[in-house]
């Protein structure tokens, strides 16, 4: 009797070893693929220029000059002057920033 409860907790001791084993491995998978996933993925930093600045500052950034550029290729009949009037947009539109919406510190 007592060596048949041997063998069977034997056989238990050898079944919860294997789910262990198993268990450990796919734990170690995953952090694997999450250290490569990490090492991948851009790092976010808060400390970056556009984060200094609401999103409705941001948007506006990205949208005043995108429709002054359509209006100017709607509105403006040569394409000589079309691209200099965009390219103007885009060496003004930093300062424009600045004065319009301040600097922060």
């Amino acid at each position: 009797m007592s060596k048949e409860r041997a063998r069977r907790r034997a056989a238990r001791l050898a079944a919860a070893e294997k789910q262990k084993a198993a268990r450990a491995r796919r734990v170690a998978r995953r952090q694997r693929r999450q250290a490569v996933l990490r090492s991948l993925t851009p790092r976010r930093r808060s400390a970056g220029r556009l984060h200094r600045r609401s999103r409705a500052e941001r948007t506006g950034i990205l949208l005043v000059p995108l429709v002054a550029a359509v209006a100017v290729w709607v509105l403006v009949p040569g394409i000589a002057l079309r691209v200099v009037l965009t390219v103007l947009i885009v060496l003004v539109l930093p300062a424009l920033v600045v004065l319009v919406l301040g600097r922060r510190s």
